[in-house]
């Protein structure tokens, strides 16, 4: 048995499928089959009882009319009558009490096969001579003076007969029908498994040729072609992760090579002869402080965004209120940067949002530092609050130098800045809005930037309303 199964676990889908399919049907058609063989067998056999039953009474009803007995079982008229109720393979025998014969009448039905037995009731008896099956039915008479025993028999041969042939005809049609049955379920579960071969083989191709393989489009509208469509999303995912990964390890690379250059380039004009020179010493060493003050920056930022990425953010969550928050907010910016002046503008007081106030924090001030370090000459940047439709949108708007239109759908990438000529000039890691866009999506909310060249730029954050 554990063999069996060992082998029935290793043997592919499409034969599980095609034998289980097969099993089921012929479990189901014997079942059927046997209960109808068994119906329609006792149901001839009542028929074939019932005859002899009639016969009986008939044969009674015909004696009782007769007033002398030994007459009435002499008169070619009785033996007549016997005969037009007598059917083929039956006998009728009439016996006195000590079995001796007094009347017998048969129609291709030998009387040696049943051996008279006297009875006071009536009994029905089913008995074999040799391979003949018989159904006898036994019961007395009286006529005056004389009585006895009816016997009524029938040869079943036809019944048998009937019955084998029925019990092949279904044996063959089970047959048929478990082959019929297996082949159906061959065809039904290959097609079934057209899917998911194609699904294993564009997995094998994607192991073979890369991450671009799709699954065709099934058109089945089933739960098959709704595994292959969740596939392909996810390929499309996984293609889109990688290769913002590989993008993020060469962006990554080149911002950490340039502090790095500039490093090892002070160390070695140090090392040559920078010692004995206090103005290349003092030169060397501040060019040499705000590189690795870069650098940390540019880790700290890379650790933010990998914690925005992974990490659990549902500690500590809690409800804020906007208006007193960024009040708070526009408070501590003003003591940061007291050059520019912030105007803040609550539409709608009394608004609540369900987040973490750290990372709520961490938002506005990456947009608001944003905009401070690319407003230009202009030092007025503007935040408003206001609540539509269930969300609260926070707006940070500058008057700075803007964005090229064809910019704008890549300043949420990773380590991206506008106007690379500029970047030596203006402070950055490009990770800040990275950060705030993983941020803010964790919390169902989005981020939005439109803006002017040489106008100003608006950043819009939406989050759910809290009740």
């Amino acid at each position: 048995m554990k063999r069996i199964t060992y082998l029935l676990r290793r043997l592919p889908v499409i034969w599980k499928l095609m034998i289980g399919a097969t099993l089921l049907i012929f479990l189901v058609f014997a079942t059927y089959n046997f209960a109808q063989y068994l119906v329609l067998k006792q149901w001839m056999m009542k028929q074939e009882q019932d005859t002899l039953h009639t016969m009986m009474t008939q044969v009674q009803a015909y004696l009782n009319d007769k007033s002398d007995a030994a007459k009435t079982l002499m008169l070619p008229e009785t033996k007549s009558y016997m005969r037009d109720i007598l059917g083929k393979d039956q006998m009728i025998r009439m016996i006195d009490p000590k079995g001796k014969e007094l009347l017998l009448v048969t129609n291709h039905f030998d009387p040696s096969w049943i051996t008279p037995v006297p009875t006071a009731g009536k009994i029905l008896k089913d008995v074999w001579h040799g391979e003949d099956h018989i159904l006898v039915y036994r019961g007395p008479f009286a006529l005056q003076a004389e009585h006895g025993t009816i016997e009524i028999a029938i040869n079943l041969e036809t019944f048998d007969h009937f019955n084998d042939t029925l019990l092949w005809v279904m044996v063959i049609g089970g047959f048929l029908a478990v082959c019929i049955s297996a082949l159906s379920g061959w065809a039904i579960a290959k097609q079934f498994l057209r899917p998911v071969k194609a699904l294993a083989g564009t997995i094998q191709n994607v192991k073979q040729k890369g991450l671009q393989e799709r699954v065709a489009n099934i058109e089945n509208r089933d739960e098959i072609s709704e595994l292959a469509s969740l596939f392909n999303e996810l390929m499309d995912q996984l293609e889109v992760s990688f290769r913002q990964q590989k993008q993020f390890v060469d962006d990554a690379s080149h911002e950490l090579r340039t502090p790095i250059t500039i490093l090892e380039g002070h160390l070695n004009l140090l090392n040559r002869w920078g010692k004995d020179n206090p103005a290349v010493l003092e030169e060397s060493l501040t060019a040499s402080l705000l590189e690795v003050r870069r650098l940390k920056g540019l880790v700290q930022g890379l650790l933010a965004l990998t914690r925005a990425e992974t990490s659990s953010l549902t500690d500590h969550i809690e409800y804020i209120q906007i208006d007193a928050f960024l009040a708070k907010i526009k408070s501590r910016v003003e003591t940061l940067y007291p050059e520019f002046s912030f105007e803040l503008t609550l539409e709608q007081k009394g608004s609540l949002v369900k987040i973490n106030p750290l990372h709520l924090e961490q938002i506005v001030f990456i947009v608001i530092e944003n905009a401070v370090k690319y407003s230009g000459d202009s030092k007025l940047i503007n935040i408003t609050s206001r609540v539509k439709q269930n969300e609260v949108y926070i707006s940070v708007q500058d008057h700075g130098i803007g964005i090229p239109p064809a910019e704008l759908q890549y300043v949420f990438d990773r380590f991206y800045r506008v106007d690379k000529a500029r970047n030596r000039e203006i402070e950055g890691t490009g990770l800040g809005l990275s950060i705030a866009k993983n941020l803010i999506e964790y919390y169902h909310g989005k981020i939005k930037m439109t803006s002017v060249e040489n106008e100003g730029t608006r950043v819009t954050l939406t989050l759910p309303a809290a009740q």
